[in-house]
């Protein structure tokens, strides 16, 4: 079964926890701290393997959680960091935050590695926290937690040639007469359900990836019809082959045909609208194509060229291989993005600082602390020690959080919620 769609959610290891150690030795009274640091958590990484076709193995697996850190131990020994978690991915993969639609790693080279989510850093052991005034602290902090992010993965196809047109124009039956594919033919719509791939051999040795994919109809870029799931696949193409049915058979007019394909491919995406494009008459067998292909030529521009192919014949074939491969060798390297300015300096997903925390209030009147930054900086205090407690109260001051809960409204005694914690505000 052929997937190139599929949504996951992945998580990052926690950092592990430091340690609060003392030294313990006979001989040496008061020995000071020796609490150890936690270990890194697990990035999670993607790499192409260039065996893999499909997204298949994302229909039974879409959860990816990377191990968390090694706890820090006495006598200062640190944790063990976490291995990386790796997800295989097939060549052409393109992963998107599904959150904001940023494109995070467009991944086309075999062994190509993308770091998607780092793992969360371990927490300091109390070593790390003693001074002057303050030799023997009773306070380290938890690990940071892991990144969790839920991503759309898109497998866009990397095929030189791509092969369109409305259904039933005979794009799977050139693709089965022009290399040793073997794609599922038959005379109704939405014969080909999935893309299917072939390898083309010109007479004179160059040979080029030729991909016969799903029929197009009014409305697909809007997702009509078989929609996304085709348009996705043509953008990695250098050279599009636009199949017109000439027969007569399938009672629509070639040249609205021609027409409107150009106008969902516009619509999907206008840079494609500068792929080079050759069309093809086919069917030329057939009894009424040479008054329909008159017709057809009466109304196209002067500047666009037929090339006129039967396929079930292969009359014309040989010229029309010859004419791609041609076109192939002077035809510009994909970019199927349209890059802003940090994209083209090599940066293709940028984190956008969010606000540090945000108040509200819940229907019982209890003010409701929430934001990412402000709850990781609190997930890392360790709040069963006195010393940590401490901690907790500088840094919501720092933070500005009480000045903010006392412009708010906050009194002496109103009760405030911060990631499942309640406490009463103390205007101080």
């Amino acid at each position: 079964m052929f997937i190139d769609y599929v949504n996951i959610f992945i998580k990052s290891g926690d950092g592990g926890n430091g340690m609060v150690a003392f030294r313990r030795e006979k001989y040496v009274p008061d020995g000071g701290p020796a609490g150890g640091d936690g270990g890194k958590g697990g990035d999670i990484i993607f790499r192409v393997d260039e065996g893999l076709r499909t997204l298949m193995d994302f229909r039974y697996q879409k959860h990816f959680k990377a191990d968390r850190g090694e706890h820090g131990r006495s006598k200062n020994q640190h944790g063990k960091n976490a291995n990386p978690s790796t997800v295989l991915v097939p060549p052409g993969t393109v992963i998107k935050d599904k959150e904001s639609g940023a494109v995070i790693a467009d991944l086309t080279e075999h062994n190509e590695e993308a770091l998607v989510a780092k793992g969360g850093r371990g927490g300091l052991g109390n070593t790390r926290f003693a001074t002057p005034k303050n030799p023997a602290p009773e306070h380290a902090e938890n690990g940071e937690p892991g990144i969790e992010r839920e991503l759309i993965l898109e497998l866009k196809l990397l095929a030189d040639v791509g092969l369109i047109g409305f259904p039933s124009v005979g794009k799977s039956t050139l693709l089965s007469v022009a290399t040793s594919a073997k794609p599922k033919i038959a005379d109704y719509p939405f014969t080909t359900i999935k893309p299917n791939l072939g390898v083309v051999q010109a007479e004179d040795g160059r040979s080029f990836v030729l991909a016969d994919l799903p029929g197009l109809i009014e409305g697909a870029h809007e997702g009509v019809g078989l929609g996304h799931q085709f348009l996705r696949h043509i953008e990695r193409t250098k050279v599009l082959v636009h199949l017109i049915d000439v027969s007569g058979l399938s009672g629509r007019d070639p040249y609205e045909d021609y027409v409107t394909i150009n106008e969902e491919i516009k619509a999907y995406n206008e840079v494609l609208t500068k792929r080079p494009q050759i069309v093809v008459a086919n069917k030329t067998d057939m009894p009424d194509s040479e008054e329909t292909l008159r017709a057809l030529l009466e109304k196209l521009d002067d500047d666009v060229t037929v090339y006129q192919l039967s396929t079930l014949n292969r009359q014309g074939l040989h010229a029309l291989i010859e004419t791609i491969a041609n076109e192939l060798e002077h035809a510009p390297e994909i970019d199927a993005f349209e890059k802003s300015e940090e994209e083209q300096e090599g940066v293709l997903y940028k984190y956008t600082k969010k606000e540090p925390f945000v108040i509200t209030r819940d229907d019982e009147g209890t003010y409701v602390l929430s934001g990412e930054e402000l709850e990781r900086k609190i997930v890392m205090l360790d709040l069963n020690r006195t010393e940590s407690a401490r901690r907790f109260s500088r840094t919501m001051r720092q933070m500005g959080v009480d000045k903010a809960l006392r412009d708010r409204g906050a009194k002496d005694g109103d009760l405030v919620r911060l990631a499942g914690i309640e406490f009463e505000f103390i205007d101080e």
